[in-house]
């Protein structure tokens, strides 16, 4: 019965002895090993088999955690105070330095970001505080990343929740942005009747361009009828003339009959009665012959001088 009793006793002990040194890592922890206090190393994921009472495992947690930063009130470089809200984002990289270097990281975390956005934002005026979160998150994540080396953690990323400026600030500011809005729906309207009123002018230039054009060509038309027209009388003129230079010439009777009403014509010229008339560009010879029909009519000689007599007149006026 003793032995029974005993051998229970030890089945006990020895599994409480094998659970406790048995110790089974998750795929997003490292565990750090110390022997009688002394830190002896880093123990990947999967079972891993310890000396109980002689070691022990510290567990730390490799995933990126978040530090939410309380909202705290900071004063702007321009003495406007602000109230701020900001999340900071971190992972360990190093799982000796985060359990040896430092007590508590999240604390510590937490007041350095605390701290350092009241640097950043207090170097900054309100407008540009409220214009320039990212430059904040920036300067941010890299002050607390060179603070948080040491303690074998990376700052991934710090993000600005939110910037709230006082309330008659607040106030203030909708007052600008909408009278600044009203000056914009101010200048736009007025553009508007600006362009309105070139095109209309750009138009009414145009019509009158046109209209002066459609003139001119109208001009231009009738100026043109107008010399065909004069050009063709003259032919007409120049036509007849060469017909009464030739009848003169011919000696035909009837061609004698349209030279004496062409001289008939022509004292009615001298006379005052008529006041135009067209010569063909040989003047010279019906000049002559001109002259030959009138000494016919004043001289009563024989024709047959008379025709010697004027041909020789002809001749020396062509001379």
């Amino acid at each position: 019965m003793q032995e029974a009793i005993l051998l229970l006793v030890v089945i006990f002990f020895v599994i409480i002895f094998v659970s406790g040194s048995v110790k089974i890592i998750r795929q997003y922890e490292r565990g750090l090993v110390e022997t009688l206090g002394k830190f002896s190393g880093v123990r990947n994921p999967g079972p891993n088999i310890l000396i109980p009472i002689f070691q022990r495992m510290i567990r730390v947690d490799m995933r990126e955690r978040v530090i939410d930063v309380p909202p705290q009130s900071v004063i702007t470089k321009d003495n406007v105070s602000v109230i701020v809200d900001a999340i900071i984002y971190f992972q360990v990289t190093d799982p000796v330095k985060v359990v040896y270097n430092i007590e508590n990281f999240a604390i510590a975390a937490l007041k350095l970001a605390q701290t350092n956005l009241r640097n950043v934002i207090g170097d900054m005026e309100l407008d540009s505080t409220l214009t320039s979160r990212e430059k904040i998150n920036s300067q941010l994540r890299v002050v607390m990343d060179e603070a948080t080396d040491k303690w074998g953690v990376k700052v991934t990323r710090v993000e600005i929740q939110k910037i709230d400026p006082p309330t008659d600030i607040t106030n203030a500011m909708s007052k600008q942005m909408k009278a600044e809005r009203e000056k914009r729906a101010n200048i736009l309207e007025a553009e508007g009747f600006r362009q309105a009123a070139i095109l209309k002018a750009e138009g009414a230039k145009q019509a009158v361009i046109l209209d002066a054009e459609a003139v001119k060509e109208k001009q231009v038309l009738e100026a043109t009828g107008e010399a065909e027209a004069i050009k063709q009388v003259a032919d007409a003129e120049k036509y007849k003339i060469e017909i009464i230079y030739n009848a003169i010439h011919e000696g035909n009777p009837t061609n004698d009959l349209i030279a004496v009403k062409y001289l008939e014509t022509l004292e009615k010229v001298a006379e005052g009665k008529a006041t135009k008339i067209f010569l063909p560009l040989e003047t010279a010879g019906i000049t002559a012959a001109i002259g030959g029909v009138a000494e016919l009519f004043k001289d009563p000689k024989d024709p047959k001088e008379n025709l010697k007599e004027n041909k020789a007149g002809e001749k020396a006026i062509q001379k």
